[in-house]
């Protein structure tokens, strides 16, 4: 016994293997451009946000959903002059909820390897360019591992 019904937005339909063996008689409706849950973006016509754009990446559900769309929210509809400023608590509250859920919202900079610097090309201080006299063969600094950041110079600012 084949039959419908409507949950929300979405519609259940059971059929029966005859159903399936019959060719379909299916008519396609046009899209409504009003339909809140069509996909438009991030942003839906009426300003609102619509958490279920993929865009969003799944990030509105999930444990910690509540608090994502609570620093979202608070940011889209911001008014201060440094957009967002006063959403700092929020998505304070974000990040601490998803630290809880590691395997769910794996921090960037956890999952990456180390970059290697091509070191190996490098050319090696020998006997020959060594410092000779006693003013420059002070105590010998250590060259960084793998395990100790290289010092860089920051570009300056302008």
């Amino acid at each position: 016994m084949s039959y419908c019904r409507q949950e929300g937005k979405d519609k259940i339909i059971f059929v029966t293997k005859e159903d399936h063996e019959a060719p379909s008689n299916a008519e396609l409706v046009a899209d409504d451009p009003n339909d809140p849950y069509e996909d438009h973006g991030l942003i839906l016509p009426n300003g609102d946000i619509n958490w279920n754009c993929p865009c969003l990446g799944g990030m509105a559900s999930g444990p910690c959903g509540q608090q994502f769309k609570e620093a979202f929210s608070c940011f889209h509809y911001s008014k201060e002059e440094v957009k967002g400023s006063e959403c700092v608590e929020n998505f304070r509250n974000m990040q601490e909820c998803m630290q809880r859920y590691p395997e769910l919202y794996p921090q960037d900079d956890d999952n990456e390897p180390p970059k290697e610097t091509d070191d190996a090309a490098a050319p090696t201080a020998t006997d020959e360019t060594a410092p000779t006299n006693e003013k420059d063969s002070g105590p010998a600094e250590s060259s960084p591992t793998s395990e100790e950041p290289t010092p860089t110079a920051s570009p300056p600012k302008s």
